[in-house]
């Protein structure tokens, strides 16, 4: 079961796979959770996330919930500053034509599935590593794919020293 701010197509997939999913956050969309995932874009003061901690549930963020779905399989995690998502998306395609049927986490819409994850039951796993927040040094990846590294916004960078 799960809960999204909004209607969209992600909840309605979801739906269609027999999964429970509230629209909008209230303590009552928590039931009989055991545990409690939550994003890095989920604020202190989310009522859900007020009631899991006031039930004493486990909270987990996100990547470590990804982190322990990836030790299930093998894994390639894609990193970088620009171009994770379609690396990702070629990977995963490469993967998928080549019969390995893996199961994708990517940041955005893989056409070829049109949606940005799916299940599979094959053995590799493929990830885009969001590394905005640092948690994708969580990410117990056997292959790692770096795109590239530069700063994302440089205006934000400091020129140097001694100005």
């Amino acid at each position: 079961q799960g809960s999204d701010s909004s209607d969209s197509a992600n909840v309605k997939r979801l739906r269609e796979k027999g999964i429970s999913v509230a629209v909008g956050h209230a303590p009552e969309n928590l039931k009989d959770a055991e545990v409690v995932v939550v994003s890095t874009a989920i604020q202190r003061d989310n009522p859900e996330l007020m009631a899991a901690r006031e039930k004493r549930l486990p909270v987990v963020r996100r990547a470590e919930m990804l982190a322990e779905l990836m030790r299930l399989k093998n894994c390639v995690a894609i990193a970088g500053t620009h171009g994770k998502t379609t690396t990702t998306s070629l990977v995963a395609t490469l993967l998928d034509a080549g019969h390995f049927d893996p199961t994708v986490i990517n940041g955005g819409i893989i056409n070829a599935y049109g949606t940005n994850a799916r299940l599979g039951d094959g053995e590799w796993m493929v990830v885009e590593a969001d590394e905005s927040d640092g948690t994708f040094l969580k990410l117990p990846a056997d292959v790692a794919i770096i795109t590239n590294i530069d700063p994302e916004q440089p205006e934000r960078q400091s020129v140097g020293e001694g100005k």
